[in-house]
């Protein structure tokens, strides 16, 4: 049996040679048999072959003992967000996120919606699924569960609705899951939406919604101008991400949006701890320190920044990735709380989200994740780090190596699925600097990489 699905945090593979129903309900199986869970959340996205692989993964975990409440059509979040509230012992995604349209795959939680990773479970799940199964003594039940008014008014929570007024907003959904909670939301909000792709529609006509790449941004951008939007958003399928865009149009890097959550939160809950990951960060740090609250690094990657949170109760975590993640969210990762605390901070500032950004970019400019094909990874790192050590202000390892000077620092690691080496430079108020600082270590890569 193929089980290349199985990842380091998730399932992801082709449908039907790599993840199909048969092999769905003998993960169910196994995810009873490893876990103990009595009652678990399932949900699905809207890829066409996500609603035969939930019901054959159902028959599994039901065969296998537990009662399954099923979501229906979701996105990510909201199992979190289920499994959580309802106080269920597990719950399962199925969806592939932003993988081609032709894939599937399963995000999985236990109890509290904390990750279910290669280090804490995954792993026993895949191989639990290549033994026998016998069916338990009583067979678990199932139940649809309706979960999105609960979700919506958990949503309505984070921000003062009485003081919001009315905005127009452009919103992508990538015929993904979003569109749903959008017209749910409407009802409460006095913005004015302009919807682009937004039907779910698993052939994704306009293409895979993957924000993050650049030809996939123009149709958010040319609403925001032609219909004056204060704002753009952005989703992926499952839409645990979010992309913002100003009123000009622009894409806006993920690390400015950390930057300018932490402080709105920050400003609710009166100081607190701020988890970040550590590829760029003084931002971050200047803003969070501003606002009274302690920021902290972790790791890159969501099972880490989740456990972090919880270790610190954090209030709030991001990754300039587009993860945001919140202490009252179940510590998990939310694309829908995001736009809520920004739309209304510019109602709060009267501010453009364009200025709000660029003083932030101005204070500390930043390249964005520039990612290399390198053969030696390990080595070029290593090399790397023996040449820019000498004379630097600081070094630290926590995720890859980042290299601190006065005016200038980065971050080099490498990808946890492919042999990428992924860089970040900053600098304080100096783009010149950054600049050439990116374009010396690329030359520098370049070079140890023949």
């Amino acid at each position: 049996m193929d089980l290349s699905c199985f990842k380091a945090y998730d399932l992801r593979g082709r449908v039907p040679d790599q993840l199909n129903p048969e092999l769905a309900e003998r993960i169910g199986r196994a995810y009873v048999d490893i876990t103990g869970a009595k009652k678990v959340i399932v949900g699905y996205d809207i890829r066409l072959s996500s609603p035969d692989i939930a019901e054959a993964l159902s028959s599994g975990l039901m065969a296998a003992g537990a009662d399954v409440f099923d979501i229906g059509l979701c996105g990510t979040e909201m199992v979190y967000f289920a499994t959580s509230h309802y106080d269920m012992d597990g719950g399962i995604m199925v969806t592939a996120s932003h993988n081609p349209k032709d894939h599937n795959g399963m995000k999985m939680v236990g109890p509290q919606s904390r990750p279910i990773s290669s280090d804490n479970g995954l792993n026993d799940i895949r191989d639990r699924v290549l033994e026998p199964f016998t069916d338990a003594s009583k067979l678990g039940r199932y139940e649809p569960l309706e979960a999105m008014s609960a979700y919506i008014d958990h949503l309505l929570g984070y921000v003062d609705a009485t003081a919001l007024k009315p905005m127009t907003l452009a919103v992508n959904a990538g015929n993904g899951g979003a569109g749903l909670v959008i017209d749910e939301l409407e009802q409460h909000l006095p913005f004015e939406f302009v919807k682009v792709h937004h039907q779910p529609d698993g052939h994704f006509p306009n293409g895979v919604p993957n924000p993050i790449l650049p030809e996939n941004r123009a149709a958010t951008a040319d609403a925001v101008i032609a219909e004056g939007a204060a704002m753009g958003i952005a989703w992926d399928g499952d839409y645990d991400r979010c992309f913002f865009f100003d009123e000009n149009g622009r894409f806006i890097e993920g690390y400015y949006i950390v930057g300018l959550l932490a402080d709105q939160f920050l400003r609710k809950t009166g100081g607190g701890k701020v988890i970040h990951d550590p590829r760029l960060t003084w931002n971050t740090l200047d803003l969070v320190a501003s606002a009274g609250g302690e920021a902290i690094e972790s790791k890159t990657g969501h099972a880490f920044i989740k456990q972090r949170m919880r270790d610190e109760d954090a209030a709030y975590g991001g990754e300039m990735s587009a993860h945001h993640y919140f202490r009252d969210f179940a510590y998990c990762d939310s694309g829908m709380i995001p736009w809520l605390l920004i739309a209304e901070r510019l109602l709060q500032s009267g501010q453009t989200l364009s200025s709000l950004i660029d003083a932030r970019i101005e204070a500390y400019p930043a390249s964005g994740e520039i990612n290399r094909t390198i053969a030696d990874p390990p080595k070029v790192i290593a090399a790397i780090e023996a040449k820019y050590s000498v004379g630097a202000k600081s070094i630290s390892h926590v995720d890859g190596v980042s290299i601190e000077f006065d005016d200038w620092r980065f971050n080099l690691r490498m990808s946890n699925t492919e042999p990428v080496v992924r860089l970040n430079v900053e600098s304080r108020a100096d783009i010149p600097l950054m600049e050439a600082k990116t374009e010396e270590l690329l030359a520098e890569m370049e070079r140890l990489n023949q």
